[in-house]
Formats: structure tokens, sequence, C-alpha cells
């Protein structure tokens, strides 16, 4: 099966994201410049969360580029995908809310950990779905992007419960490396 229908709905579900984590975004009720800074925290959540669904929808974008075609198991492991960026809009609220506490960032932490175990699931069976005389198969290569990622997400989540500074700036870490999308990919499609 073509994956252009799941690429589609996947396009749909990471725009609704998006718009909801917009439409969560208050003005702040004093006019001067202090309401604006008080908004800050919020805000950057809000940034470090577009992002984050930002490069889920580059990398999402470039790895179907290469994928031939697409099965029941690839379909379940996008939608596993897609329910943990879907909580995304809920946690960065909350942090807005709660003016950056413990729990609140270490959940934050806890779905962007899982939105990557996902993303690593699907590629496990996209990979597993192709020949490994594939090309996506030297596209793609090791994992070790992925598992640097995973741990410095669960260093993150403890850090939640000391200081959460340290905990959004290793969250706003991984999302640096995943910025710029994989130059294999980019150059072969």
């Amino acid at each position: 099966m073509k994956s252009s229908r799941l690429e589609a709905f996947s396009d749909g579900v990471l725009a609704i994201i998006i718009t909801i984590m917009v439409l969560e975004l208050k003005p702040p009720e004093a006019t001067n410049l202090e309401g604006l800074i008080s908004i800050v925290p919020i805000f950057i959540s809000y940034l470090v969360s577009f992002l984050y669904v930002g490069i889920y929808w580059n990398s999402h974008h470039h790895l179907f580029q290469i994928t031939e075609s697409v099965n029941g198991k690839i379909l379940w492991a996008n939608l596993h995908l897609l329910f943990w960026l879907s909580l995304i809009p809920f946690t960065t609220s909350w942090i807005g809310e709660n003016h950056v506490e413990s729990v609140p960032v270490a959940l934050y932490g806890f779905v962007f950990l899982m939105s990557a175990i996902s993303f690593l699931i699907l590629k496990t069976q996209i990979l597993k779905n192709h020949e490994k005389s594939a090309i996506i198969h030297q596209m793609v290569g090791s994992h070790k992007k992925e598992y640097m990622s995973l741990a410095i997400y669960v260093f993150g989540i403890g850090f939640a419960f000391i200081n959460t500074s340290i905990a959004i700036i290793c969250f706003m870490g991984v999302a640096s490396v995943w910025f710029l999308p994989d130059t294999r990919i980019e150059r072969n499609t």
C-alpha cells in the first residue's frame, strides 16, 4: 500500500496540534511591558513545542519520501506517534498555567520521550517492511542520535524535580540536534 493516505492524515493531525497550541496562547491582561514579560515562560514552552511538532513533521515527511510501501504495523506505529504528539498541547498549556513547575515539566519531557520512542518504533517498522538492500536502509542508518536523545530526555525528566530550567534546556538541546534534517535523505530525495 502507498503511503500517501498515511502522510495526508498525519499532516492533518499535526496541523490540528499546532492550531490547538496557538489557541491556548492567551494575551496578558496587563497592557504594559511587565504583563508581556509575565508570559515569557508560556511563550518559551509554546516555541519549544512548536519546534518539536515542526521537527516531527519534517522528519516524518523525509522518512516517507524514501518509504516505498506501508503495512498495518506501520499504520499502527504512526498512530502511536500521533497519539503522543497530540498530548503536546496539553503539556504545553499545563506548563504555562503552572509557571514551569516540576510535575508539568516532567510530564512535558515524558511526552517528548514517548514521542521519540514512538518515532523510533515507526522507523523500525518501516525498515522491517523493506528489503535489506533497499536504499532506505542506507539513508536511515544507525540510531545513535535517537538513543542519545532518549538519554537526554530521561536526564531532563529527572532534572525537572531539581531544576526546571535545566530540564527545559535539556529538551531544547534535543530539539537543536534534530532541527536540521538528515542530509543523507535530503541529498537523495
